[in-house]
């Protein structure tokens, strides 16, 4: 398996530190509001791409912090007036609603940083003793210019980075690309003793904590969105290795924007969507999928035209399924035919096209397509003639592929019929043995009026939500 390394900027083979073991670090929201559409990208790949550790047999330990003390948390306090641990308390339960509509998995450990303030202190006093942090009436910084590879992550010279900087002007600061890693308590905010002074920490020194504090202090993959490769991963990478003089992260991988109607989303511009306002018109599950169809390394464009390919994408990898199940269901058990017995071979391609993509650097865009491939083949291949056990294999096959991505996993079978539908059903079956085709007609539509399109099938009436 290979990951791209933004690092090193290269492809590289994945090599975890322990056998068999993954140490895996994602930074989470700070909960201070709903998740945006743009949160849900990172989201949404890291958790496949543990899933897909996990499918090829890692014990992978996934840490996702909240960072429930900030600036934004304070300030919506006020707005709500209601205490900023409120505020967090209140976003991280609606994080976990729209989490598991994305079907996104728990994490091994949700670590906050209110629960790990004196792990924060006692770090920051390590910088400090080692020469790498100084205090400032009750702030402490980090000096960039001690530590000789700042800016390696990003690629940009210090000198450069000092060039282009806008910083507000702060005379505590001895460099301009100098970050704090401890902050003074000001009126009406939360704080904590610390040897500064009261205060609280920085958002950068956060994760390396609470990283340090659950996975060690050389991890194998820490992942986010572009936008936090610098400052805040090349803040902690300097944090994190020059208290400890080891690599803090072997892998880092980033992904790309997402564009709004081919415009990059802001509120300035009003195209800044929250993922509970797409959920009241799309499954979310759609919009997993939307996320899943392109490469994570490459840009996405967001659009109700392009999520509506994927609700229909989805839609039909839905219809494949229940076919297959309905078939699967009415066929008699029997083995497999020397001619299905042929078909073993492209069948077992699926699969294998499905990892050759998710091994080189998570491509989940050509995953999907060996997915939608193989939906095709059982399409074509599972029908009233197949033997129940090839039928059974192939499906099979297209539930553990499907599962690894988390897509096509609920069970349409929660869309009870009420008792008015089945009713109706069965009359319609009635009137069709009578041959009262006119009744069964209008049945047909009554049902199609209710949202509930029928198929007749040598099985027997097959139905589903328009």
């Amino acid at each position: 398996m290979k990951l791209y390394n933004t690092l090193s900027r290269k492809k590289e083979e994945f090599k975890p530190i322990e056998e068999g073991k993954v140490k895996m670090y994602v930074c989470g929201p700070t909960v201070y509001n709903f998740i945006h559409i743009g949160n849900a990208r990172p989201f949404i790949i890291f958790d496949t791409l543990r899933r897909y550790l996990e499918y090829r047999g890692y014990d992978v330990t996934f840490v996702q912090n909240f960072t429930d003390v900030d600036d934004k948390i304070i300030k919506r306090s006020h707005e709500e007036n209601i205490t900023p641990e409120e505020v967090a308390t209140k976003y991280i339960k609606e994080y976990f609603v729209d989490a598991d509509g994305l079907g996104i998995k728990r994490a091994s450990v949700h670590p906050q940083v209110t629960d790990n303030i004196e792990q924060i202190i006692a770090f920051v006093k390590e910088l400090e003793d080692k020469g790498y942090a100084y205090a400032v009436n009750g702030d402490v910084y980090f000096d960039t210019k001690k530590f000789k590879d700042y800016g390696k992550l990003s690629g940009i010279k210090q000198e450069e980075l000092e060039a282009g900087a806008r910083i507000e002007v702060n005379d505590q600061k001895r460099h301009p690309m100098d970050f704090v890693l401890w902050k003074a308590k000001k009126e009406g905010e939360p704080g904590w003793a610390s040897p500064w002074g009261e205060g609280r920490p920085g958002w950068h020194i956060e994760c390396s904590v609470m990283s340090n504090r659950y996975l060690g202090e050389t991890i194998d993959i820490h992942a986010g969105g572009q936008d936090l490769k610098f400052p805040h991963h090349e803040n902690e990478i300097a944090q994190s290795e020059a208290r400890s003089g080891k690599n803090f992260s072997n892998y880092w991988l980033h992904n790309e924007y997402i564009n709004v109607n081919n415009e990059k989303m802001s509120k300035s511009l009003g195209n800044f969507f929250t993922v509970r306002e797409i959920s009241e018109i799309y499954d979310l599950e759609v919009v997993r999928l939307f996320m899943l169809s392109t490469h994570y390394r490459n840009p996405i464009n967001f659009s109700d035209e392009i999520l509506n390919q994927s609700k229909a994408g989805l839609e039909r990898l839905y219809n494949a399924k229940e076919k297959a199940e309905f078939t699967i269901n009415n066929l008699e058990d029997s083995k497999m035919t020397e001619e299905e017995a042929k078909l073993q071979d492209e069948l077992a391609s699926f699969r294998q096209k499905f990892i050759d993509a998710m091994d080189d650097d998570v491509n989940t865009a050509d995953a999907v397509s060996a997915i939608f491939e193989l939906a095709k083949f059982m399409n074509s291949n599972i029908t009233e003639n197949s033997s129940k056990e090839f039928a059974q294999k192939a499906l099979d096959e297209f539930n553990e592929l499907t599962g690894v991505l988390n897509i096509v996993n609920k069970d349409k079978k929660e869309d009870i019929l009420d008792e008015e539908i089945e009713k109706l059903i069965e009359q319609r079956t009635e009137a069709k043995k009578n041959k009262n085709f006119q009744l069964a007609d209008e049945i047909r539509q009554q049902l199609l009026d209710k949202g509930i399109v029928l198929e007749d099938t040598r099985q027997g009436v097959k139905w589903k939500r328009a």
